[in-house]
C-alpha cells in the first residue's frame, strides 16, 4: 500500500468518525452545547470548534500560510455553524490531498506556529499528527457526550472496518 493511499484512508476515516459523533452532538440542546463541563476545552462547542480549527490551521500550513491562531470558539454560535465550517474545511482538504503524489508526501514543509517558532516536517508526518490529534480530542468529545447523558458512537479505526467502512 502506498503512503498516498494510506493518507487518503486516514482522511476518509477521520471524517467518518467526525460524522458519527456529530450525529449524536445534534441531539444535545443549545444549553448543553455551551455548558461548561470542565474538560480540556470548556464545553462541547469549544471542543468541536478546536477540532475544526486544527484541521483548518494545518491545511493552511500545508498550503504555505501560517495563521497565528485558531478561530475563536465564540465564532460558532451553534453546531450547525461548526458543521458548515467543517464541511468547507473537508472539501478544501480533500482537494489538497487529491493534488498530492508520493514525492510530495516525502517533502518537508515549513511553517511558523503561534509562538513564532519555525518548524519543518515531511508532509506525511503532519497528516499522521492531525489524525492522531483528532482521535485524541474525539475521545474528549465522547466523554462530554457521556456527561450530557448521551450514548456516543464507537469511532475507533478498526471498529470502522468491522462496521464495513472502506474508503
Amino acid at each position: 500500500m502506498s503512503m498516498l493511499t494510506t493518507v487518503g484512508e486516514l482522511v476518509d476515516y477521520n471524517y467518518w468518525a467526525r460524522d458519527r459523533q456529530l450525529r449524536v452532538c445534534a441531539t444535545v440542546t443549545h444549553e448543553e452545547f455551551l455548558r461548561p463541563l470542565g474538560a480540556s476545552f470548556t464545553s462541547l462547542r469549544d471542543s468541536l470548534s478546536h477540532l475544526v480549527g486544527v484541521e483548518w490551521i494545518w491545511l493552511e500550513r500545508w498550503q504555505g500560510r501560517s495563521p497565528q491562531s485558531l478561530p475563536p470558539a465564540e465564532e460558532f454560535a451553534s453546531l450547525q455553524d461548526i458543521s458548515a465550517r467543517w464541511k468547507t474545511v473537508e472539501q478544501n482538504l480533500r482537494k489538497f490531498v487529491a493534488g498530492l503524489d508520493e514525492e510530495k508526501l516525502l517533502l518537508p514543509f515549513t511553517y511558523t506556529n503561534s509562538k513564532g517558532e519555525t518548524w519543518s516536517y515531511p508532509l506525511w508526518n503532519a497528516f499522521l499528527h492531525v489524525v492522531n490529534h483528532q482521535s485524541y480530542h474525539r475521545g474528549q468529545v465522547t466523554m462530554l457526550l457521556r456527561l450530557l447523558g448521551k450514548q456516543p458512537p464507537q469511532v475507533d479505526f478498526l471498529v470502522a472496518y468491522d462496521m464495513g467502512f472502506r474508503c
